[in-house]
């Protein structure tokens, strides 16, 4: 078995089809009693070989209502605790090599999921392109993103996202053990986990920990304002009874969930707007992500930033008044979602029903297919067109759609939120992907371009490669490559949704 040894100390890892594997090495100690809601500590160093063979536990987090949403965001391991904060290597070689790393964020919401998930094996990865991979885990739900500023004491808010940049501070200490380059990380992630890389983004203090960013299905649009994140806790912590932070910081795990899924069901609604998330914090995001993004926070820094075309048909699966949506029960939820009127006093809803009845380019006859349309815009098309158009002033940006379609009885999910997952790890054949994919062989080689282009990006910045048409970056037109049977270059692919959202946000604005 493969042997490293690291500044913490000697790990012992297993290896498969030529690649070492070292899973569940701590980062961090933890987070329990006084330490939860603080910034992540260091561990102390261990001696004789630690066994890192296996995935450590999962953050504390409820199961999720949708079960392709458990696929998706991938099962979590066996195990749940709060000693949750741990990184897994994948390798060719614990050598001199300085290989480019890719570090993986996944994603859930930021309430669900594990970076030990099968569906995130880095074996393929690394062993395509003589990459290292690492995924992380990190603190969730109120544990990881409550604000507690309201309560005396020094507890922090964004617990969560403290402990992605101290996990990334683990790579650039550490990586170069297991045949990694601390100078060259590109950060990637997927819905939270793309979410969490725009705040990176957007993050003074993540500068210079990471190179190269990648995100999927998710921008630098969830960030809550001061307001929205004391409202949060507020609620939290009547639904908890407690008003001291000792009190907070002794409460059962069980406990500090249940409160966290009331004030969910209390406090998101239908405008899907989550509660736990990063927010707005003088130290880590004294501005919203996306506005720090625009004012060059991570410039120099090139970004590969995409979304799945038919992203909210996940979501639909557990809408059951979606399908007998009819025209005014689409109107009443565009109205819940978008309140208020335009400057001559028409609703906003109902510009919306009028425009995504005549959206270009789009088959939309249905009540159900214009709310789907629509929540995928507002939620992942429109925040990552104005990422890629703020963060390509000062970098090298580039865009992509992920549009290819599951055969069979699976059809109906479209290119879905999370479908991209395999395609982009390798990891199609997992058992419990087959009702999905079905071994496609279309889907093998799209498969195989996909992660040549993220390996590609990692390792220059540029995603473009022979196997796939020409890549220009993002540019005044949008440029986007559709990844699909026949992947090709189309500019500006969601244009009408995204026209029609950067009035409302002019609109709202004024």
């Amino acid at each position: 078995m493969p042997i490293v040894t690291t500044p913490s100390g000697k790990l012992e890892g297993g290896e498969r089809r030529g690649v070492q594997a070292f899973r569940g090495i701590p980062y961090a100690q933890a987070p329990r009693g006084p330490l939860r809601w603080r910034p992540p500590m260091p561990v102390a160093p261990w001696s004789g070989v630690r066994s890192a063979r296996r995935v450590g536990p999962s953050a504390p987090q409820l199961p999720p209502a949708i079960w392709l949403v458990q696929r998706t965001v991938g099962a979590a391991s066996d195990s749940q605790s709060q000693d949750c904060l741990s990184v897994n290597v994948w390798t060719p070689g614990c050598d001199a090599r300085r290989r480019p790393v890719m570090v993986w964020i996944h994603g859930g919401a930021f309430t669900l999921g594990s970076g030990g998930s099968r569906l995130y094996d880095g074996t393929h990865l690394a062993a395509r392109g003589d990459v290292v991979v690492v995924t992380l885990n990190y603190r969730l739900g109120a544990l990881g993103f409550l604000d507690p500023r309201l309560l005396p004491g020094d507890a922090v808010p964004n617990a969560g996202l403290r402990d992605q940049i101290a996990a990334l501070r683990w790579v650039r200490e550490q990586i170069e053990c297991f045949g990694g380059d601390p100078e060259n990380v590109t950060i990637f992630g997927e819905s939270a986990g793309g979410m969490s890389v725009g705040s990176l983004l957007g993050s003074p203090a993540a500068r210079g920990l990471f190179q190269r960013a990648i995100c999927q299905s998710g921008a630098a649009h969830n960030v809550s304002s001061p307001a929205r994140s004391r409202q949060v806790a507020e609620t939290f912590l009547e639904e908890l009874g407690v008003d001291r932070l000792a009190a907070l910081e002794e409460t059962r795990v069980a406990d500090l969930l249940a409160a966290q899924r009331r004030t969910s069901m209390k406090l998101m609604g239908i405008d899907a707007a989550m509660c736990w998330q990063p927010c707005v914090d003088d130290e880590l995001l004294p501005l919203p992500a996306l506005e720090a993004v625009g004012k060059g926070n991570a410039r120099g820094v090139p970004t590969l930033v995409g979304t799945n075309r038919h992203e909210w048909r996940l979501f639909m699966l557990g809408d059951r008044k979606a399908a007998r949506l009819d025209e005014g029960g689409l109107e009443r939820r565009l109205a819940r979602a978008l309140p208020g009127a335009d400057a001559f006093g028409v609703a906003l809803a109902r510009r919306a029903a009028l425009a995504y009845a005549e959206m270009e380019g789009r088959r939309l006859d249905q009540p159900r297919d214009r709310w789907e349309a629509f929540q995928s815009d507002r939620i992942f098309h429109q925040p990552a067109h104005r990422l890629a158009a703020a963060q390509g002033e000062h970098a090298p940006t580039f865009a992509y759609q992920f549009s290819w379609v599951p055969p069979g009885p699976m059809r109906r999910v479209g290119a879905c939120h999370g479908l991209e997952l395999p395609f982009v790890f390798g990891t199609l054949r997992e058992p419990m992907l087959r009702p999905l994919l079905a071994f496609a062989s279309q889907a093998r080689r799209l498969s195989s371009a996909m992660q040549r282009a993220w390996i590609e990006f990692a390792r220059c910045g540029d995603p473009g490669h022979a196997g796939l048409p020409d890549w220009p970056t993002y540019g005044e037109k949008g440029a986007t490559l559709r990844l699909t049977r026949r992947s090709r270059l189309e500019h500006d692919p969601f244009g009408a949704g995204v026209r029609f959202w950067n009035e409302v946000e002019s609109l709202r604005s004024e």
